[in-house]
């Protein structure tokens, strides 16, 4: 199979992107939040676990901390109880204790706006500063790679990287800088809803003739 140019692969995202955004109008973080903090917070808890659980247990966790103040200030005992139905209840709570004991020393309480303010804090890295940025600022600062993105970008040809700094800087190559948000939205929506890990189904998949994988997996 002839390598693709850049311009061919470009010119053949702008075609996935189009069927992508037909497919999932209405794409968006699947993480129930009504401010940047809480944002932040599920973000932090989405870390190996659905967004599905995150949601069930931040129902009641944001209606009893409210502030970054109130998270600074907690028990540590107490907030892992909080959180126990999480995946890896007890370093997220010590990560989220940190993380709002540094926005309240640093930031008044608020949640930053760029990218160097948000990995300074604890259980922040480039990913979840890119959700926060992209989600509750509208700032297109990096590309989100989760691991549908990572999973999606390479079955589609888009990149061969497999860390995800690196898979990042070849779609922020690729992808229009206002639509890095939405890239993300889509990819996720498309890995959780067709293209899955094991047994992607390719043949509804709306973007099927624009994938280089088609064809290479079968049902189990």
């Amino acid at each position: 199979m002839p390598r693709e140019s850049f311009e061919a692969k470009k010119s053949r995202l702008t075609e996935i992107l189009r069927r992508l955004q037909l497919a999932y109008p209405d794409a968006h973080c699947e993480l129930n939040y009504r401010n940047p903090l809480e944002l932040l917070i599920a973000t932090i808890l989405s870390a190996q676990c659905s967004d599905k659980q995150v949601n069930i247990v931040t129902k009641r966790l944001f209606e009893k901390y409210r502030s970054a103040a109130d998270y600074a200030a907690a028990e540590l005992p107490g907030l892992e109880e909080d959180l126990r139905a999480i995946g890896l209840f007890r370093n997220k709570a010590k990560s989220i204790k940190a993380c709002c004991q540094k926005l309240v020393e640093r930031h008044e309480g608020e949640v930053p706006r760029t990218m160097e303010d948000l990995i300074e804090l604890n259980g922040v890295g480039r990913k979840t500063a890119n959700v926060i940025l992209g989600n509750a600022f509208n700032v297109s600062s990096g590309i989100v790679v989760d691991t549908h993105v990572a999973r999606l970008s390479q079955r589609l040809g888009l990149t061969k990287q497999t860390n995800p700094e690196k898979i990042e800087a070849d779609l922020q190559r690729l992808v229009p800088r206002e639509q890095w948000t939405l890239f993300s939205h889509w990819l996720i929506w498309h890995g959780r809803r067709r293209c899955y890990a094991r047994n992607p189904d390719c043949p509804q998949c709306e973007v099927r003739e624009l994938c280089p994988s088609r064809g290479l997996f079968r049902k189990a």
